[in-house]
């Protein structure tokens, strides 16, 4: 077993001792206990997760599946699981959602974690669980590595996290899983599970990658998380430390904030910003912050997701040096001619 608790490849373990390494990711993830929810779609990955749970933690555990609405089988795949569990007598909630245009997988994925954290509270649950693994997690670095993404982009999924937009805890209990071994579950349960056709629709990065992981022997996919595994604590790091640059050079004013950066790092630059941004109500990619601090260190405004950032100076307390001031305030509205 490697640092990070993903195992190389080797001889098939038994159903005892995957549910037993299930059994160990849940204990480290979710020291709380209560109630687990899973989040299954009816794949082979979310199907095995159901099993091992129902080896590692009887009783202890409800699933919801989410209909995006966006395929035609989608709905009797959602039936399909929840039949599974009628069966064996676990509580199964199906969640329909619509999904706004755009970035149909992004908007999708906003969705289904809507969708799931409301249901988390409203069943009083502790943690909500989906069933990423390695494969995903090193499929996810190489395709975040060929769009040149940041340290955020790289870290991959995170094995705990808030569920976003609720105060859920989100967990992955699977990432030290390889997708062989979860296949190995299912077929060993007897199960069929569903196949989302876009998982081989080559227009998805995803999917490029996928294939070409498979057609390259000597790319190792439990490294590779491995490495996004430490870029995650890299980020961690970095996310501490603009923690403490937002209390000491942050300060709210109105409906905006001014911030006076103290820091010569623009990772740390960018975390703050964003986090202001956010707070204001905006959605914004990291590389557009980064765009957005260099025109304010060119002495240049500039305006993004519907908030205005001015550069300026304010001299310090006690008049000895003149500090940076960006101020963020909502973008005034635009004038109709």
């Amino acid at each position: 077993m490697t640092a990070t608790g993903v195992r190389s490849p080797a001889a098939p373990e038994d159903a005892e001792a995957l549910a037993a390494r299930f059994g160990e990711a849940l204990d480290r993830l979710w020291p709380e206990g209560g109630r687990l929810g899973l989040a299954v779609s009816g794949g082979p990955d979310s199907l095995a997760m159901l099993v091992l749970a129902e080896a590692a933690i009887p009783g202890q555990f409800e699933v919801a599946t989410v209909d995006h609405g966006l395929r035609p089988e989608s709905a009797a795949e959602c039936a399909a699981v929840a039949e599974i569990c009628a069966a064996r007598g676990i509580d199964c909630a199906v969640l329909a959602v619509t999904v706004a245009s755009g970035n149909i997988q992004a908007r999708a994925r906003a969705a289904r974690y809507a969708a799931l954290g409301e249901w988390a509270e409203r069943r009083g649950l502790s943690a909500i669980a989906t069933a990423h693994h390695a494969d995903d997690q090193a499929e996810t670095l190489l395709m975040r590595l060929n769009r040149g993404s940041g340290l955020a982009g790289l870290t991959g999924v995170r094995e705990a996290r808030f569920m976003p937009g609720s105060a859920v805890t989100l967990i992955r209990p699977l990432l030290g899983f390889r997708r062989h071994e979860l296949a190995q579950v299912v077929e060993a349960a007897g199960l069929v599970p569903a196949q989302d056709p876009s998982n081989l629709d080559e227009r998805y990065d995803r999917a490029r990658i996928r294939r070409a992981l498979a057609e390259m022997d000597w790319l190792d996919p439990v490294a590779l998380a491995r490495s996004a595994s430490l870029l995650g604590e890299a980020q961690q790091a970095i996310e501490a430390t603009a923690e403490e640059e937002w209390a000491n050079c942050v300060i709210p004013e109105g409906d905006g904030y001014h911030y006076y950066p103290s820091c010569a790092s623009s990772y740390i630059e960018t975390e703050v910003v964003a986090t202001i941004i956010g707070r204001m109500g905006g959605t914004v990619s990291r590389s557009e912050v980064a765009r957005l601090i260099q025109r304010l260190h060119g002495a240049e405004s500039g305006s993004l997701a519907g908030v205005l950032a001015r550069p300026g100076t304010e001299m310090a307390e006690d008049q000895s040096v003149a500090l940076v001031k960006w101020s963020f305030t909502p973008e005034p509205p635009r004038r109709l001619h």
